[in-house]
């Protein structure tokens, strides 16, 4: 499909002219930083998530019921539980979703399924992520005069495959899904529910309107831009630590014709479409506990090729009291971060030492630091 480079403009225009804006401003949900040497494996056996404290929880209680036909008050036929990981590096967000229902609702084979609904916005620009929210590029004979802004300039059918789904991502994941996909990428950008974008797997034993215990886990890859024409193009967010992002869910709990439960982590029904009502986010350093007591780290930069000018900085985990550098040319440092000027041209061994109060530790790179 060929996309008019001008709707690519306007995209551009829209998301310069967002306003950031997320909802519960008193409140920011943790996502946990998984070690590099225990990264989930996606198939549907939660105990890699063991680690996680309780306070990265997200429960029910912190949901509430906008669904037009709710149970009674107290109603305990639904519980849920979801975690959210990161690994620094990897530009994915991990899911564990635990959810107990009376009844599991997945017989059709189209969008009547219970459903977790995820919306993502990486960067937290915000702004609309669906198509009906950008009436400003929409024609009076598309949505009436009433709707549309004046200076409306591209029909709705251009608005979906220009806006619908690019800067901010909706997945209706299907619990369970069962001879479907697992999810539906809710936009034009549609391929990006597919491997090595995203991953799945899920866990249950109940049949179609049974109850029982349902396990998924998943992850998922943000975009600040994924287009209809594929991820030749695509931006994926860069997710670092602490860095905020935008980040709310849906549960759909179907009980036959429509649902009893439309549980929403954000105050607004409406962030299904609005990357602005997602709630904040952060993306956590690595517990405490996880980290080892002393270990040697570090980082370089070449400051100036022509001097061989170059900048150490000390990454080191846990306490340290001092510092040892071998720059391999036969000098060396006690700084915690030196600056160091090569004499000669080469490919050099560097040797970082650090003591404290739990022994010693060291850290050598072959031949990162190369000077000409």
């Amino acid at each position: 499909m060929k996309i008019p480079s001008l709707l690519f403009a306007l995209v551009g225009v829209v998301l310069a002219q967002t306003a950031f804006a997320l909802e519960k401003p008193d409140v920011t949900y943790k996502v946990f930083q998984f070690p590099a040497d225990k990264i989930p494996r996606i198939d549907g056996d939660p105990s890699d998530w063991a680690m996680v404290p309780e306070s990265y929880v997200v429960g029910k209680d912190q949901l509430h019921n906008d669904s037009k036909n709710p149970p009674a008050a107290g109603d305990k036929s639904l519980s849920v539980r979801v975690k959210v990981g990161w690994v620094k590096g990897l530009n994915r967000l991990y899911f564990l979703y635990e959810a107990e229902d009376d009844y599991w609702d997945f017989a059709d084979p189209g969008l009547h399924n219970d459903t977790f609904e995820i919306m993502v916005d990486g960067d937290a620009s915000g702004g609309p992520l669906i198509d009906k929210g950008h009436k400003e590029f929409w024609t009076p004979e598309h949505v009436g005069k009433a709707a549309a802004a004046p200076e409306a300039r591209i029909s709705a059918d251009e608005a979906h495959w220009a806006v619908h789904g690019v800067q901010a991502q909706n997945y209706h994941i299907l619990t369970p899904a069962v001879n479907k996909d697992w999810a539906m990428a809710w936009g034009s950008p549609t391929w990006i529910k597919e491997f090595p974008w995203a991953n799945s797997a899920q866990s249950f034993s109940f049949k179609h309107g049974e109850a029982g215990k349902y396990i998924l886990e998943f992850w998922i890859t943000p975009f600040d831009y994924a287009g209809p024409e594929g991820p030749s193009r695509a931006v994926e967010s860069l997710l670092t630590e602490n860095k905020i992002i935008g980040l709310s869910w849906i549960v759909i709990d179907y009980d036959g014709p429509s649902p009893r439960g439309f549980w929403c982590l954000s105050p607004e029904r409406t962030s299904y479409g609005h990357a602005s009502e997602l709630c904040a986010f952060r993306l956590m350093p690595i517990e405490p506990s996880l980290l080892p007591k002393l270990a040697a780290q570090w980082s370089w930069k070449v400051v100036d090729m022509d001097r061989r000018l170059v900048a150490f900085k000390d990454l080191s985990v846990g306490t340290v009291t001092a510092w040892k550098w071998d720059f391999g040319d036969g000098s060396g440092s006690t700084e915690q971060h030196p600056l160091h000027a090569f004499a000669k041209p080469g490919s050099y061994v560097i040797i970082l030492d650090v003591t404290g109060p739990d022994g010693t530790a060291r850290r050598s790179k072959i031949w990162d630091v190369q000077l000409k």
